[in-house]
């Protein structure tokens, strides 16, 4: 349950974050016919998430290629946002500062379609991913405690953007196009940097040991985006927060007019304070998860398996051993030779693969969470795919189930062996 909550909170709350700085531009600039465009993205992502996740099973997609251009795309679109949200910045402040307060642009159908599209990207690639890990989930009562740690996510992420939103609508537009441009530009760098990661692993893009030891690290150690990003929202709110001012109160022609502005402006301070506070959750929580699996990531041990049957070929692993849902490492010895394989029961049968890829070498994989990862580029392989040919995912084994027996030839192993780089 810990574990679905941290990934879906991960998921969802930096787009969460980016729905909330979209909403808030377009109330301050006078735009806000044009939310309907954000959450009808926001909808038709939510909606159809579950059906592209099914769309990638059946019609076997490469998930992370499809995934990779996406993220590209999203980078694309935040990118187009950051112009076109200074260009407009730049239009309004001469009317802004000529107190014409009832100012509104009325923007044409494309602006409205792109931010359309820029929402749908930014929520439909994390809704895919989370609609693939729930798919894989039996109906279990474990089962029904990942979906509860999933919505408890969920819901915890759109707070974040609910307290954003509440919390920089007053902030004066020249220090929130300051701060949110900087957010924004972090975001779009991470997007472009792990979509080009997500293509190498599908083998979309030529990719080299030397580039995925390069890229992989920075996307796995994304929890320092995730500082630097959530880190300058709390900046810019506890920056408001300081320097808001009275002056306003003490110029107020009646009593109830300053008793009205003191209570708006005691209000206001409270969702800084809930907003401040809730981005600075997020940075705890997933700095805490991050440095926990560090800490648990010791290499794991293989077991050493003898080979047995004719001609010494078959390598039999009970499955009573390993349909725990945890990686399980072997080692065989043919002649003068030693090949590590794993074994992973998958929500639909079971994962047996070398403790190699086809791009880092035998650099060998460990466990985290709901991944297999890779302890060399640190890309993170989903469970249901192991064994399944792309990128960084271990080198599959064929095997055979033979009663209570999991049976994998060494002949296979030895074969499949020679597809490991050197």
């Amino acid at each position: 349950m810990l574990s679905a909550f941290l990934i879906s909170l991960r998921e969802g709350v930096e787009a969460a974050l980016v729905v909330g700085i979209i909403l808030v531009y377009l109330s301050r600039t006078g735009r806000s016919q044009l939310a309907r465009f954000v959450w009808s993205g926001v909808a038709v992502a939510g909606a159809l998430s579950l059906a592209v996740a099914i769309a990638l099973e059946r019609w076997q997609i490469n998930q992370d290629g499809f995934e990779g251009l996406l993220l590209l795309l999203a980078a694309v679109f935040v990118i187009s946002m950051i112009v076109w949200m200074n260009r407009v910045a730049r239009h309004l402040r001469k009317h802004i500062e000529q107190k014409i307060e009832d100012y509104a642009v009325r923007a044409g159908s494309a602006a409205g379609w792109g931010i359309f599209l820029f929402v749908f990207l930014m929520v439909v690639r994390e809704g895919v991913e989370l609609a693939l890990i729930l798919r894989a989930v039996e109906l279990s009562s474990e089962g029904i405690q990942t979906w509860i740690g999933t919505m408890v996510g969920l819901l915890a992420a759109v707070a974040v953007g609910l307290f954003f939103f509440k919390g920089t609508l007053k902030i004066p537009l020249h220090r929130f196009f300051a701060a949110t441009t900087i957010i924004l530009w972090l975001v779009a760098a991470q997007l472009a940097l792990t979509g080009l990661h997500e293509l190498s692993e599908a083998q979309w893009l030529p990719s080299s040991r030397q580039e995925m030891a390069l890229i992989g690290p920075i996307v796995n150690f994304e929890i320092f985006f995730f500082v630097f990003i959530f880190g300058a929202a709390i900046l810019l709110i506890f920056r408001e927060w300081l320097t808001a001012s009275h002056s306003k109160i003490a110029a107020a022609a009646t009593e109830a007019e300053q008793r009205l502005l003191s209570a708006q402006q005691r209000r206001q301070r409270s969702w800084m304070i809930a907003s401040a506070a809730a981005c600075l959750a997020v940075i705890l929580v997933l700095t805490a998860d991050f440095i926990y699996a560090r800490a648990s990531s010791a290499p794991p041990s293989a077991r050493a398996i003898a080979a047995s049957g004719a001609g010494n070929d078959e390598l039999r692993v009970p499955l009573s051993e390993v349909q725990d849902g945890n990686l399980h490492l072997f080692t065989v010895k043919p002649a003068d030779q030693s090949f590590r394989f794993l074994v992973i029961k998958k929500p639909q049968g079971w994962g047996v693969a070398l403790d190699a890829c086809r791009i880092c070498g035998a650099e060998g994989y460990r466990q985290d969470g709901q991944n297999v990862v890779c302890r060399h580029c640190g890309s993170a392989i989903y469970v249901p795919t192991i064994g399944e040919a792309g990128g960084c995912n271990p080198i599959g084994v064929p095997f055979r189930v033979q009663g209570s027996d999991l049976v994998v030839n060494v002949s296979a192993i030895t074969k499949s062996w020679t597809e490991v780089p050197k």
